[in-house]
C-alpha cells in the first residue's frame, strides 16, 4: 500500500506504483475497497470528497480526524483503516476521532459524530458520538480548515 501525503512526497508500500501516487491531496493508504485512502495535511476540495463519496457510500466519506497534529485521514471502508493509517504516520490514539462527512449536506448535517472508534471510557468517551463538546469544536474547526465547505 501507498501513502499519500498533501505535501506531494509519496512513500509506497508496494514495488509497482500505487494508483495514489502523483495525486497533490494527500497520503493515501488502499481499504478494504481497494481505494486509496488519503491524509490531508493541507486543504482538500469539496468536490474532491464528492467524487470520494459517489466512488464509496454515495453521499458519505468516513473520515479519522487528529486533533493533536491537525490532519484528516479520509476515505476508507472503516474508520479502523484509518486510525490505523494515522498512527503508522505518527499520531497518537488519544487525539484520533472518527466521523463521516456528507459532502452534499446542509452546513450543519456536513459533520456526523459516529464511530466505533471514538468508545474510549478511559478518557469518559462512553458512546460512538463524541461527547466533549470541546472536542466536537476542536474537529469542526480543523475539518473547516483541511475541507472547508
Amino acid at each position: 500500500m501507498g501513502v499519500r501525503i498533501a505535501d506531494h512526497q509519496s512513500v509506497s508500500r508496494h514495488e509497482q506504483p500505487h494508483p495514489c501516487e502523483g495525486n497533490a491531496a494527500g497520503a493515501c493508504y488502499g481499504s478494504a475497497r481497494n481505494t486509496p485512502m488519503t491524509i490531508i495535511r493541507e486543504t482538500m476540495a469539496i468536490d474532491e470528497l464528492r467524487r470520494m463519496a459517489a466512488a464509496g457510500f454515495g453521499d458519505m466519506v468516513k473520515a479519522v480526524v487528529d486533533i493533536g497534529r491537525g490532519v484528516v485521514a479520509v476515505d476508507a471502508e472503516l474508520h479502523s483503516d484509518l486510525e490505523a493509517a494515522l498512527l503508522d504516520d505518527g499520531s497518537t490514539q488519544k487525539d484520533l476521532w472518527g466521523i463521516n462527512l456528507y459532502p452534499d449536506a446542509a452546513a450543519d448535517g456536513y459533520v456526523e459524530f459516529d464511530s466505533v472508534i471514538n468508545l474510549r471510557p478511559s478518557q469518559g468517551n462512553r458512546s460512538r458520538g463524541v461527547e466533549r463538546e470541546d472536542t466536537r469544536n476542536a474537529i469542526t474547526a480543523l475539518i473547516g480548515k483541511r475541507c472547508p465547505r
